[in-house]
């Protein structure tokens, strides 16, 4: 299966989308999803937004503020990523349809219920709805760089020292990293699901570490303000570990799920990665406007003292863990996003400071007393 993506015998098509009709976004309400639904609505289109609870106002107002700003429409649908045929009230009408919904947590109890299975079987069911819709033209998956990599010392050892849209996960598993094993296997199946059909092509997204300022900072759950949350509150004061990840804006992100739906030609999976970076850059850059009044980290930690503390400080910085990402460069190769849909992206400095002054905005952060 994974050769007809890899060797290019999968394509895709050319599919024209119809700007009268509405876009179906699943977890509409998510952090990356809201940017993505933002945008479609200023570009005057209408979305039809499914989310777990339609009555929970407080987790959906922000979108009903952008819709009214913009001059697009809005029409809420319930939809469980778990829920077979939930989906399909949503898709009536569209061609273009975005699936966003998947859980993103690191500690989980029960990996294979908290993780694969709604991973998994979340894209099989929102498959199935497009294959039942007879107006889809074209899905766009929101799947991750956790289906290339599990560690940045995979990244090292992939073909020429980087990640592309060749490579595939095959390091995670149930017992270690099991998020990427989750993103791995969803992405499989969407893969083996589009050619079984020749209504419906797939495009699909494969985003690293995902920053920058929710929409909803206080109904958002995102590893990355975990991470912020660390950099600014003082957990790495002493300092941050170099551990090498991606980095993209999530307003990029944004504008390349857009552009993946809308360019004709778009096929294939798309490293959809800004920068190459590490926790203690992202730490510095933050030290110009914010390193008088808030604990961030100045230098290294040093990956002894991690191996040493690590796995008592925090249980998912095992020592395989520590060895395989702390002091080791992630690289990814992102020509192929920016040749084919025109994407450039804005400099890490600028990311991570809109996330920090979020948190700082919604009481998140304090400063220094």
């Amino acid at each position: 299966m994974e050769s007809l993506v890899l060797k290019g015998k999968y394509k895709g098509t050319m599919k024209t989308i119809d700007r009268s009709k509405p876009v179906m976004v699943t977890g509409a309400n998510g952090y990356v999803a809201s940017w993505l639904v933002k945008k479609l609505l200023d570009e005057g289109l209408t979305v039809h937004a499914a989310v777990r609870n339609p009555e929970k106002t407080e987790k959906i107002e922000h979108l009903i503020k952008a819709a009214e700003g913009s001059s697009g429409t809005i029409k809420f649908f319930k939809g469980d990523l778990l829920t077979p045929g939930s989906y399909k009230e949503a898709m009536e009408e569209c061609e273009l349809v975005y699936h966003t919904a998947s859980p993103f947590t690191i500690d989980v109890k029960d990996p294979q219920k908290d993780l694969i299975d709604p991973a998994v079987k979340g894209t099989s069911n929102v498959l199935d709805a497009a294959n039942e819709v007879d107006s889809v033209k074209r899905v766009v998956v929101t799947s991750s760089c956790a289906a290339i990599y599990t560690d940045a010392i995979d990244t090292v050892n992939a073909p020429g020292g980087q990640l592309t849209e060749e490579v595939w996960n095959t390091t995670a598993s149930m017992d270690y990293q099991p998020y990427s094993l989750s993103k791995t296997q969803a992405e499989k199946m969407a893969w083996t699901m589009v050619k079984e059909q020749d209504r419906w092509d797939l495009v699909v997204m494969n985003p690293p570490g995902v920053f920058g300022p929710p929409m909803n900072p206080k109904n958002t759950t995102s590893e990355s303000l975990n991470i912020l949350k660390m950099l600014g509150g003082g957990d790495l004061k002493m300092g941050a570990p170099r551990m090498g990840v991606g980095l993209v804006d999530v307003r990029d992100l944004a504008v390349a799920h857009f552009k993946a739906g809308f360019t004709p030609e778009a096929h294939g999976r798309y490293i959809t990665s800004g920068h190459n970076t590490d926790f203690l850059e992202m730490g510095k850059v933050l030290l110009e406007k914010y390193g008088d009044n808030y604990p961030l980290p100045k230098k290294a930690l040093p990956k002894w003292l991690l191996m040493l503390v690590g796995p008592m400080t925090n249980k998912l910085f095992t020592r395989r863990f520590i060895r395989n990402n702390v002091n080791v460069p992630w690289k990814a190769d992102n020509s192929k996003v920016k040749a084919e849909l025109g994407m450039e992206f804005r400099p890490l400095k600028e990311t991570m400071e809109d996330s920090f002054q979020v948190l700082v905005d919604a009481g998140i952060l304090n400063p220094k007393k």
